[in-house]
């Protein structure tokens, strides 16, 4: 699944789920998708906002150590199975660092952002979840974050 932020004309902004970016595409082209709150069909998709808060007291990224089985697949493999490899690989590495630097505040995620952006709380990294509607106060107060679906795995 891939989340787009959408847009009417009427400048309404909302969110989108689609199976992959051609599925988006084909839906926009046949006049499927409609803002929720007008109903309008005349939508374009927007950037998504991006920022990464470090404290001050944080040094620069550290290196992920290497893990055996995140390493690309093995000599003989097809071209699209290492690529399928390889991806993986990286969604395990962004999932561990989101884990791992991240502190999670689960549907505190509005509140505890703006704290940090107001200066009331300590400037920290965090994640979480929010609604349409805390995500849409948030962009309006100028509050910068990252939407990162981050997958879950089997063990």
């Amino acid at each position: 699944m891939i989340t787009f932020d959408l847009c009417c004309h009427r400048e309404h902004r909302f969110e989108g789920w689609f199976r992959n970016r051609e599925d988006f595409e084909d839906q926009l082209a046949g006049g499927l998708l409609q803002c929720p709150l007008c109903g309008s069909t005349r939508i374009t998709r927007k950037p998504s906002a991006v920022a990464v808060h470090v404290s001050r007291r944080t040094g620069p990224p550290q290196p992920l150590p290497d893990r055996a089985g995140d390493r690309p697949g093995n000599v003989g493999e097809g071209e699209a199975e290492g690529k399928a490899v390889r991806a993986e690989s990286f969604l395990r590495a962004l999932a561990r660092f989101v884990e791992d630097g991240f502190e999670d505040v689960g549907t505190r995620f509005a509140d505890e952002a703006r704290k940090i952006h107001q200066g009331e709380a300590e400037a920290r990294n965090i994640r979480g979840t929010t609604t349409g509607a805390e995500e849409e106060a948030l962009r309006e107060e100028g509050v910068a974050f990252l939407k990162i679906p981050v997958p879950k795995f089997d063990a």
